[in-house]
């Protein structure tokens, strides 16, 4: 995978709005390394959430460059990237429920996870990293936020996913939830994966290995 997995270069992005043109993120140079936790920490509207969506390849900046894994994507067609998207990149959005199929059971998610890579899920191995054993026959909505959050993280291990991305997993849930998801991200690290979160949450920036700040969209020096 080399030394980093993801690298963008002065990117910026703009919005067109009635009232004119409006900059979410602008000139940001940064790389990802391939091993670890990486957190965009900043306050909201500071433009994490924007750029977290360039880093997963869903949006395309507006100007500058983004490489996955030393590839270039700026000439990539919107099919080929959801093919990149389906195969390598996983993105954790910050509603629990949103990550995941509700009219599938718990082992039936980590099975369309794992598909959708042309794989098969050990689902009940996952459950166990996961700290869900016993679990793969439950509907999703009897799962507590953070279990569902940790299922969402264990769909993108049954994906083998190249990097996992994750858009303030913590803002919406307990503190106990939230400390479950906290020893998810770590686990995912030790085994690893590569995970990309923005989030504003004082103890989950205390993870980071590698840490940026951004404000206003801009990068902090």
């Amino acid at each position: 995978m080399g030394e980093h997995v993801l690298r963008l270069r002065e990117v910026g992005v703009e919005y067109r709005t009635p009232a004119g043109a409006v900059t979410a993120v602008s000139g940001v140079t940064l790389d990802v390394p391939a091993s670890g936790i990486t957190v965009v920490a900043g306050p909201s509207g500071s433009g994490k959430s924007t750029l977290l969506r360039v880093l997963s390849l869903v949006e395309r900046p507006t100007t500058g460059a983004v490489e996955l894994r030393g590839a270039g994507t700026a000439r990539l067609s919107s099919a080929a990237r959801r093919k990149l998207r389906r195969r390598d990149v996983a993105l954790v959005l910050q509603n629990p429920s949103d990550n995941l199929i509700g009219h599938l059971d718990v082992g039936d998610n980590l099975r369309a996870a794992a598909q959708a890579s042309g794989l098969d899920a050990p689902v009940d191995e996952l459950l166990e990293q996961l700290g869900l054993p016993g679990t793969a026959t439950w509907k999703v909505s009897a799962m507590s936020g953070g279990q569902q959050q940790r299922l969402a993280f264990g769909c993108a291990l049954a994906r083998r996913a190249t990097v996992v991305l994750a858009d303030e997993p913590t803002s919406q849930l307990d503190t106990s939830s939230a400390d479950l998801v906290l020893e998810t991200l770590a686990d995912l690290a030790r085994r690893g994966v590569p995970v990309v979160v923005a989030s504003h949450d004082p103890r989950l920036i205390a993870l980071a290995d590698t840490r940026f700040d951004l404000r206003n969209g801009v990068l902090a020096a």
